[in-house]
């Protein structure tokens, strides 16, 4: 889960280079790492921002993909609403996307930003700035419209909507815990669990040899692996290097987003070219 430390940590090292830290940006529940907040954590998040003086950017683009037991997602604005003043006085961008969630449609972009507490004079800028850009497709918007208009309880087309909608999400969260079980018993893979989202963000072992044969092509280890599966098994995962990580650790990500026959397949491909890859190199 977040480390507010990391967050001092990541603040001051971006200073300490002449970095002007403006603004922090929040995924949750996260990509790549599949985690929730808790309203704790929100709490801190919120009260580090006021101190250093951060616009909040609040990505919630996931906040239906809540899969974990005990798990739930809580708004910025909320939060911070309830925290009361002076926390409910600051700067807070929050975005939606018909694109995650249980439409899941990737392929219809349409979304909508949020601006509380803005600065007047920022705010007339930013809306100039949007005026003069092409608007969203008749079908992304007619797409978001259906995501915060959904039907209602009593209206005729309420109970499809919401077996429908539980269907997929009840999916979305089978294929988390199998993801996360599955990767867990592949040899040198550890994977948190999916509370959420749409991604695992497992942290692999690589043997020395590995490491010296990646500093040799040029690339990254976890580049170096993922360049490898694709070309062996044509599975794709986004190596951890792209995101962030610990220095010596090493990590991928992959989506739960396959349909379930066509996930249980590609693990069974992965498990083995991952036990192939150790052996090759141990």
């Amino acid at each position: 889960s977040l480390d507010l430390g990391e967050l001092e940590r990541a603040l001051k090292d971006a200073r300490d280079n002449q970095v002007h830290v403006r603004a922090i940006v929040v995924i949750n529940p996260g990509n790549p790492t599949g985690q929730v907040l808790t309203r704790d954590k929100i709490v801190d998040i919120i009260k580090f921002a006021y101190r250093e003086k951060l616009f909040i950017f609040a990505d919630e683009v996931y906040q239906h993909n809540i899969y974990a037991e005990g798990s739930k997602f809580h708004s910025f604005k909320k939060v911070m609403n309830e925290l009361g003043d002076p926390y409910n006085q600051m700067e807070l961008a929050s975005f939606m996307t018909c694109s995650k969630g249980y439409m899941g449609e990737c392929g219809i972009r349409g979304g909508y930003a949020e601006v509380v507490n803005m600065d007047p004079k920022v705010m007339y800028m930013l809306e100039k700035s949007i005026s003069a850009k092409c608007c969203p497709s008749v079908i992304g918007q007619a797409c978001m419209d259906a995501v915060v208009n959904p039907p209602r309880p009593g209206e005729e087309s309420y109970e499809t909507w919401h077996h429908q909608v539980q269907g997929a999400l009840t999916s979305l969260k089978r294929r988390a815990e199998l993801v996360a079980s599955t990767l867990n018993a592949i040899p040198g893979i550890r994977c948190n669990p999916v509370q959420g989202a749409m991604y695992a963000f497992p942290q692999i072992e690589l043997p020395a040899a590995a490491v010296k044969a990646a500093a040799e092509a040029g690339q990254a280890p976890d580049v170096f692996y993922a360049f490898s599966l694709l070309e062996a098994t044509g599975i794709c995962v986004i190596p951890g290097s792209g995101f962030g990580q610990a220095p010596g650790t090493y990590h991928f990500r992959t989506t739960i987003l396959a349909q379930e026959d066509v996930i249980i397949e590609m693990l069974a491909r992965l498990k083995q070219f991952h036990i192939q890859f150790l052996n090759k190199f141990s």
